[in-house]
């Protein structure tokens, strides 16, 4: 059995869980799926489910479980693989799973392969692709030990709409999990995506993001108005963070988020690998640069070569007629 590790808040599920169950639907092979819900209230989570995605729903439910504390996850998680015995235990690779995963794989023992792209077989025979060196090299990662193994997906890398449309409702089944208030030493504050100005750019369905060909600060106003013409958020490459023209949290890349729009817009970003390993799952890409050889156009199914001063503000007026 594979078990799938959902990601919520406040009720709403996190968009990369369900990417991460179009990848275990290539992985299982003959496997069944099982998804783990946990929260002091999962609300309507349950409703993002169908039978042609997994077998049944469990859910765990504890006051201590929200806010977030990894010392819960992982006490809560040791508990359901110990009970459930997955051979499998897949994640979605977000922040949150970055924070509590590798103490829950040194917990019980077991194999930790991360940031996944691509899968060869199925099952637990299987055989995961991962970047390395800031996705200059694809490695090969078969795992060895006693199982369950724990893997995680890489946001963007399986795309959501490669699922079967089913609405049927699939059954579910709460659990009963004593945690240990005493153990839970860690007293979180709030997420930074709760700033005002935070924006989390995982859950965005479409992006406008800009790199050096915008030049200066006081031109960020022209990708502002094509992000609201076509109602996207804005994202950035990694110098515009740096020298403090948008905040850190809109950067896009492999230090900065990854991405899987529906429609992603570069303005002036040349494609460097950095950049790239952010956002080459986004559905569709159009790439403007005046360099009509920069990288970004071997990843664009749409380009224009031209001065992007010259081409938004003329898409921006077409857009606006309608």
């Amino acid at each position: 059995m594979i078990l799938v590790v959902a990601e919520q808040k406040n009720g709403k599920l996190n968009r990369a869980t369900l990417e991460t169950l179009v990848a275990v639907k290539q992985l299982s092979g003959e496997m069944p799926v099982k998804v783990l819900v946990l929260g002091a209230s999962v609300g309507d989570v349950l409703s993002e489910f169908t039978v042609s995605q997994v077998q049944e729903v469990l859910i765990v439910e504890d006051k201590l479980l929200d806010p977030y504390t990894s010392e819960a996850f992982v006490a809560v998680l040791q508990k359901v693989i110990e009970t459930e015995k997955p051979s499998i235990v897949a994640f979605s690779h977000t922040y949150q799973t970055r924070d509590f995963a590798p103490m829950l794989a040194a917990r019980i023992q077991s194999p930790l392969i991360t940031d996944i792209t691509a899968l060869k077989g199925t099952g637990t025979s299987a055989t995961y692709m991962r970047p390395m060196f800031q996705g200059k090299l694809v490695a090969e990662v078969s795992p060895q030990g006693e199982k369950p193994y724990l893997v995680s997906f890489q946001i963007g890398a399986f795309r959501v709409n490669d699922t079967e449309n089913d609405s049927t409702p699939v059954s579910s089944r709460k659990i009963n999990v004593e945690i240990d208030a005493a153990s839970i030493r860690m007293k979180p504050e709030q997420p930074f995506q709760e700033a005002k100005q935070a924006v989390d750019l995982t859950q965005a369905e479409r992006i406008v993001a800009v790199g050096r060909g915008i030049k200066s600060e006081e031109n960020l106003s022209i990708v502002e108005n094509l992000a609201k013409a076509v109602g996207a958020q804005v994202a950035a490459s990694r110098p515009i963070c740096d020298s403090g023209w948008l905040p850190m949290e809109r950067q896009i890349g492999s230090s900065g988020q990854t991405v899987a729009p529906k429609l992603y817009i570069a303005l002036g970003i040349s494609g460097a690998i950095q950049h790239l390993v952010g956002m080459k799952g986004s559905r569709t890409i159009v790439a403007i640069n005046k360099d009509a050889d920069a990288p970004i156009f071997e990843v664009a199914d749409y380009g224009m070569v031209g001065d992007l001063f010259d081409i938004v503000p003329a898409l921006v007026t077409e857009l606006e007629k309608d």
